[in-house]
Parts: structure tokens; sequence; C-alpha cells
């Protein structure tokens, strides 16, 4: 099963699931705002999207890892606007038998959206500049 959702309401901690009594492993993402941008500090984050696509991608990718990877159910909800630091951006939970399938399964999830779902971030500065933000971390 794959649940994913694109929200502007704050994101809540991780909901309490005994349902799941064949997987070992239950493994929690959660990316936050951090407080600076290219070594420069920063007051929050704006996300933007194009609704209907980044609904459709979103949900598709989700489909693709569930049936890429030995995972049972893949959960991600992801706030666009603007999010002030320390808030969370982001949150995915994947079940699976065993741990090593949830990490596999969580890495290449989250690259890919990344990179092929369309959801944009700013950076938001306290005098008020805005720049486009960049992971160039991720691999």
């Amino acid at each position: 099963m794959v649940k994913t959702i694109i929200t502007t309401d704050p994101i809540k901690s991780v909901p309490e699931n005994n349902t799941h009594t064949n997987d070992g492993a239950e493994l929690v993402f959660h990316g936050r705002v951090r407080d600076t941008e290219n070594g420069e500090i920063i007051v929050s984050l704006d996300y933007e999207h194009y609704p209907e696509m980044a609904e459709k991608e979103l949900q598709n990718l989700g489909e693709k890892t569930l049936s890429k990877f030995p995972i049972s159910e893949l959960y991600c909800i992801h706030r666009v606007g603007e999010i002030p630091i320390g808030h969370l951006s982001m949150q995915v939970i994947i079940w699976s038998q065993h741990r090593l399938e949830a990490i596999e399964a969580m890495t290449w999830f989250i690259s890919t959206l990344k990179r092929d779902v369309p959801i944009w971030k700013h950076a938001v500065f306290a005098d008020g500049r805005r720049i486009p933000s960049k992971c160039g971390h991720d691999h």
C-alpha cells in the first residue's frame, strides 16, 4: 500500500501503527529545515510545486518504490509553502520485513523524489532575499 500527501499544514509526529505484524522494520525519515544555505543563515525554506503533477508523480514514485523493493508499505507526506527553520518539510515511513530493504528503498525514494517530483525550494533570508536551494550532496 502506498499513501502520499502534499499539504500546507505542519507535519505531526509519527502515528503509532501496530498493524504491521509481519514487518520487523519501520524506517522513519524526517526532512527538517536547517538554519543555513550555502553557509548563510536563513529564516525559512519556501517550497513551491505544480499541484496536480506533483501529487501524481509522488504517488507514482511511491508505487514504483513498492514494486522495485521488497517493502510492504510506504507513506510520504511533503509540506509545501513557507516552512520555518527547525520544522519538518517531509516525513517518509517505510515498512518491510527486514531493515536493509527499507534503508535501500528509502535512499532510492528520497533521491528520486528530489530529482523527479516537481517541488522546488527557495531559501529565504532575514532581509527578504530568496535564492533557489540545491542539494548538491544528494547521491
